[in-house]
């Protein structure tokens, strides 16, 4: 409910429905990337402040982009990029599983790079 937050929020929240909705399916995955690498920040920063509640709740959105972004790959068409890409989204996704349950943020840092990593690739494709 936007009420609920503040207007920053809201108006953030409203920018990104907005991009979203005429994004075409490369600009969402790189609106997803990125949103991966923003959220995986936030994490790293209520592991190192030792916020429990908040850590949970920023990995569950880590890994709900991450399996949303493996869901979206065609492993039949795709080949051997598809292949990799799935194989790197699970890793990440064991990765902040671990993090998350040893409250260790150092986990994190690999997932960082192969998140950047793909990005960085992602956006050479343009």
């Amino acid at each position: 409910m936007l009420s609920d937050q503040s207007p920053f929020d809201a108006y953030k929240h409203t920018n990104v429905n907005a991009r979203a909705a005429a994004a075409n399916q490369h600009e969402l995955v790189r609106m997803l990337l990125e949103g991966l690498l923003e959220e995986l920040a936030r994490a790293e920063g209520h592991l190192h402040a030792k916020r429990v509640a908040a850590k949970g709740a920023s990995i569950g959105k880590c890994l709900d982009i991450v399996h949303g972004l493996d869901s979206a790959l065609d492993l039949e068409q795709g080949g051997e990029i598809a292949q990799n890409l799935h194989r790197l989204y699970d890793y990440c996704s064991q990765q902040l599983f671990q993090a998350s349950l040893k409250n260790d943020a150092s986990l994190l840092v690999p997932v960082v790079k192969v998140i950047s990593d793909v990005r960085d690739g992602w956006q050479n494709l343009n």
